[in-house]
């Protein structure tokens, strides 16, 4: 293994004997005692999603995306499994594809398999030990495929390396319809962010999920086992460990609830008995069944989220049979310009499942 830092200061570790190379942004710890306590100031009382994911969380996040009511995993995947030829054919050959969240390998490994003569795959995370597995893990699978790791917090910018090959574009892959869990206006700046990320002619192949009947929502955040409860509730326990917190876990419950409105599926922590919480010196009075929201996730129409995307033109979208996800592929315009295919609803017409 060899450590050297480039002009720019980053560290930098490669491993000679294969081709994967780490580019070093870790940023530093996340104070979860003062966003907590920041969120629980709000009105109305609010805890960030981000402290769902330690090893206890990622683990339930897990179960969650086997389980019968949670759609969206196996509906992307199945999408991307049929409209793989079709997906790798709007990437194009000889693409550098970095991914946000170097996630499900699953996901990742339906592009690998069909792409033509990447440039490299530029796996991107905020958690090193996470990402030295994933981009290691890939690396084995594909041993003529230059890795290029990068460790940094995609919600900030970032710089990604020069492929290790020339490239003929370079596309993002932001699976799974995280960008639900961005209010409007992140989202509409995190999409402009990706847009100067992949510049004139650059794409991205995102998961979009769609708007669907209130009760199928509602289930996929509150399943029949409890699992997505035990997940809401970890963040508790959580925040005990790490941010001089006292919550009694079990004076607390998990309750979804489709906002109308708002457009999105929220999830909350609701006081059973009015009560008083502590966090690092904080103290914050909660009312009998007075809840915390910590999760949002919103729900698109294809016109909707073509708007939101103001930076790119539609070119694909895949659908299932029933309209419950959408993989969609968006393209900067080579010119900068107006994005005449969103005109007209998405600018494409969705390919069923």
């Amino acid at each position: 293994m060899a450590v050297h830092r480039d002009s720019t200061g980053e560290r930098r570790v490669s491993r000679a004997a294969r081709q994967v190379e780490l580019i070093d942004f870790e940023p530093a710890p996340t104070d979860f005692a003062a966003e907590a306590i920041h969120g629980l100031g709000s009105e109305p009382k609010t805890l960030p999603c981000k402290l769902f994911y330690d090893k206890r969380g990622s683990e339930l996040f897990e179960r969650i995306c086997s389980l019968p009511e949670y759609y969206p995993t196996r509906t992307e995947i199945g999408i991307m499994r049929r409209y793989r030829d079709d997906i790798v054919a709007s990437l194009g050959s000889r693409i550098q594809l970095v991914e946000l969240g170097s996630g499900s390998s699953l996901k990742t490994q339906i592009l690998l398999d069909a792409l033509v003569a990447p440039a490299s795959y530029v796996p991107v995370d905020i958690s090193r030990d996470h990402l030295w597995e994933s981009a290691e893990r890939i690396q084995a699978a594909y041993p003529e495929l230059p890795v290029q790791a990068v460790c940094a917090d995609y919600m900030e910018s970032f710089e990604v390396p020069a492929p290790a090959r020339p490239a003929e574009r370079r596309g993002v892959f932001f699976p799974g319809s995280t960008i639900g869990n961005f209010h409007e206006p992140d989202a509409r700046q995190f999409l402009g962010r990706i847009a100067d990320l992949v510049g004139p002619g650059g794409g991205l192949l995102i998961g979009v999920d769609l708007r669907k009947a209130p009760a199928t929502l509602v289930a996929a955040y509150d399943d029949s086992q409890g699992v997505t409860a035990e997940f809401n509730l970890n963040l508790l326990y959580r925040l005990n460990r790490e941010a001089d917190s006292d919550f009694v876990v079990e004076q607390f419950d998990h309750r979804s609830v489709w906002n109308d409105a708002m457009g999105r599926v929220e999830m909350h922590l609701v006081s059973r008995v009015e009560q008083n919480v502590r966090i690092a010196g904080e103290i914050f009075h909660l009312d009998a069944g007075e809840p915390i929201r910590t999760e949002c996730a919103y729900k698109y129409e294809l016109r909707q989220f073509a708007d939101l995307a103001e930076r790119f033109e539609v070119r694909q979208v895949w659908v299932d049979d029933r309209q419950r996800f959408s993989v969609q592929y968006l393209v900067v315009p080579d010119d900068g310009g107006a994005r005449c295919g969103n005109d007209a609803g998405t600018g494409a017409t969705p390919k069923v499942l």
